[in-house]
């Protein structure tokens, strides 16, 4: 059984005041996220409305989680203020400046070119679109969440990811439940 038909079972099988936390809760998966959550609600039988807040709110709250979780890191990583780095040709140490430890982390990484083809990828729609329209067209390839934390793994304030993101899910998540909604109306 596929995650799209498990939770619509479960939002079929659970009292109707627990539904939209089902709702939220598909909303939070990557891939189904806000447009799928409204999908499984409406179809569940839940208003739009609430659908379509309860996909909103879920899918939302795992990208400030993430969003949280990966500028932290990003910080922690960037704000070192030297590293000590062993020099093989003398087996005495040196200090490393925090962009030269990042760039050499950054190496260390960039293992395949397909990685690297991907991450040029994403570079040029950011510096052609920006963040805004990343934002809003991201849910088009890929899930929000990975989205938002490849914006601040580049160095986009959290606040600003946040902001843009948030008004993404709201967008999308309310043109499916429009949609769904006008779909199940016209055809009942």
């Amino acid at each position: 059984m596929d995650l799209i038909a498990t939770f619509q079972d479960l939002v079929a099988q659970v009292p109707e005041f627990v539904q939209p936390l089902i709702v939220a809760l598909a909303g939070a998966v990557p891939f189904v996220e806000g447009e799928g959550a409204t999908t499984i609600g409406i179809i569940g039988g839940l208003n739009p409305v609430v659908a379509v807040v309860s996909a909103a709110i879920g899918n939302f709250l795992s990208v400030l989680v993430l969003v949280l979780l990966s500028s932290g890191a990003r910080s922690a990583i960037v704000n070192r203020r030297s590293v000590r780095e062993t020099v093989p040709a003398t087996g005495g140490t040196r200090l490393v400046s925090a962009d030269e430890s990042l760039r050499a982390m950054e190496d260390d990484y960039a293992v395949s070119d397909r990685k690297a083809a991907r991450k040029a990828k994403f570079q040029r729609a950011l510096d052609r679109y920006g963040v805004p329209g990343v934002s809003l067209l991201g849910p088009l390839l890929l899930p929000t969440q990975f989205t938002s934390t490849m914006l601040v793994g580049v160095g986009v304030h959290k606040a600003r990811v946040l902001f843009w993101q948030a008004i993404a899910i709201v967008l999308w998540s309310t043109l499916f439940g429009v949609v769904v909604g006008g779909v199940l109306h016209n055809a009942g």
